[in-house]
């Protein structure tokens, strides 16, 4: 048995998903070693992902068409999920594993989990940037010991994490279905909504890491003005962690 697999057994490492991730120094290069995906944060190492803003444009061909034509799909995450059950979510979205390209994992993840055909990922997909962040992720006990005094609970690990954003144009008459069971549905909001969706007293969080992806979006759309009181503040937070 290995150590990452005592530190599961013990109660230490959750969400376990024989999944294994490269650990190198950089992204480009060659990995030191590979580790299991829920592990790695507990070593300090990077943590890559693919996140997708799956896009609806109007069919307009209006010379006044704007902004407000465009719409996006939102998931709701399973409610059996280890992490975030319930919450709101992009379309498609995923960590990078070991010996497959980012285009291969986009087309992948688009398939198995809103059964996006590869015709139509090839076609309307674009890849837009990348976001960095280095967070504190508390870490919940093994019990239910209300004195938190169980030996085997992690108060916590940094998570460090860059994730390759990508927008996908999507037909209008597309329909994203629900296939590995990651999510439980999916829906439409236009602009508003979305915009809406990041308020801090919204009452149905998203997962954390679609928060940066998404306000990303709006931020390059122009949906966010550069007049806005703090617009480069967060444009900085955006890639406030290593992008290496």
């Amino acid at each position: 048995m290995s150590i990452m697999e005592q530190l599961r057994d013990d109660g230490h490492i959750t969400g376990w998903r024989n999944e294994l991730y490269p650990i190198a120094e950089g992204f480009y290069d060659e990995p030191l070693l590979l580790m299991e995906r829920a592990a790695t944060s507990f070593v300090g190492a990077i943590e890559y992902g693919v996140h997708i803003n799956g896009l609806v444009r109007s069919s307009s061909n209006s010379e006044n068409d704007d902004q407000s034509t465009t719409k996006m799909w939102m998931a709701r995450r399973s409610k059996t999920k280890s992490k975030y059950p319930g919450m709101l979510d992009h379309i498609v979205a995923g960590g990078q594993p070991a010996n497959m390209g980012l285009m291969e994992n986009v087309i992948k993840e688009c398939m198995e989990e809103a059964g996006v055909p590869t015709d139509v990922v090839k076609r309307g997909i674009k890849s837009v940037g990348a976001i960095s962040y280095e967070t504190f992720v508390v870490q919940q006990p093994t019990t239910n010991d209300d004195e938190g005094d169980d030996p085997r609970m992690v108060d916590g690990v940094i998570s460090r994490v860059v994730l390759f954003c990508y927008d996908l144009e999507l037909p209008s008459d597309f329909v994203p279905k629900v296939v590995d069971g990651e999510v439980e549905s999916f829906f439409l909001w236009n602009m508003e909504e979305v915009m809406e969706c990041i308020r801090k007293d919204y009452n149905d969080p998203m997962k954390p890491n679609c928060y940066p992806v998404v306000i990303d979006y709006l931020m390059r759309s122009g949906y966010v003005s550069p007049e806005t009181v703090g617009y480069l503040d967060v444009l900085r937070e955006l890639r406030s962690g290593d992008c290496c």
